[in-house]
């Protein structure tokens, strides 16, 4: 008999090695940059004074919801504030929700950091699938940065050896799309689109250079995603005709 670490065993089993799947790294005891999104977010809405079920109006959403043709006269900071703003309870509590639930998981393994810069990629290119989508009405919400963090989610269980449909993310991710197309419920589907491809793409720059192990070259990448999105609002906003929020 072998003596291991884990007792006494026979010559033969002593030789044999146990595969080992390691859970992703903690980084950080607190989420942070969710909490903070989260708390940012509430303010504004408390500050909206819109506490219905689905409300929109007044003077914040005017001059900061995400709408072409203010854009298109150089309103750019509508492309991310629009991202903090909601139409309704119903509206802020289920991006808050889905917000809490992924950002609790992803800031802790991948840091505040990193999370920060994919959450604000895949609010941009969610502002831009939403331009693309919608000319005629305001668009507020944070589903698509919320949709981005699912993507990053997705490609982070991949590159562990988790597949992502069978713990029900990409379900998830389906579903919610699916949502999105139903008619009369005037949800923005384009924004969806956009941040879930934008956190697809990021997530996927951030393991290409991680497997280099040069990680300037995730942040690059999402540096040239941003820039591409804010370009591509840009251009979609300057072919809008003019309607008024």
């Amino acid at each position: 008999m072998t003596p291991t670490s884990v007792g006494m065993r026979c010559p033969e089993c002593a030789k044999q090695k146990t595969k080992v799947h390691r859970g992703p790294a903690v980084l950080g005891d607190e989420p942070r940059v969710t909490i903070a999104i989260i708390v940012v977010c509430v303010i504004v809405f408390l500050a909206q004074g819109s506490f219905g079920a689905r409300e929109s109006g007044g003077s914040i959403y005017e001059h900061f919801a995400l709408f072409g043709p203010y854009v298109d006269r150089g309103d750019y900071w509508r492309l991310v504030t629009s991202g903090f703003l909601h139409s309704g309870i119903f509206h802020i509590g289920f991006n808050m929700y889905l917000l809490w639930v992924l950002g609790q998981q992803l800031e802790r393994v991948i840091g505040s950091v990193r999370f920060g810069v994919l959450y604000f990629t895949a609010l941009l290119c969610g502002s831009f699938g939403a331009l693309v989508q919608t000319t005629e009405s305001g668009v507020v919400g944070a589903s698509g940065a919320v949709f981005g963090l699912m993507g990053v989610l997705a490609i982070e269980q991949r590159r562990r050896g988790y597949d992502p449909f069978s713990g029900g993310l990409g379900g998830l991710i389906l579903i919610n799309l699916v949502i999105g197309f139903i008619p009369g419920l005037n949800i923005a589907f384009g924004g969806h689109i956009g941040g879930l491809v934008g956190g697809l793409l990021a997530a996927v720059g951030f393991t290409v250079a991680d497997r280099m192990r040069r990680p300037w070259i995730g942040y690059a990448g999402c540096l040239a995603l941003a820039a591409i999105a804010v370009a591509g609002a840009i251009a979609v906003s300057g072919n809008l005709h003019s309607y008024s929020l």
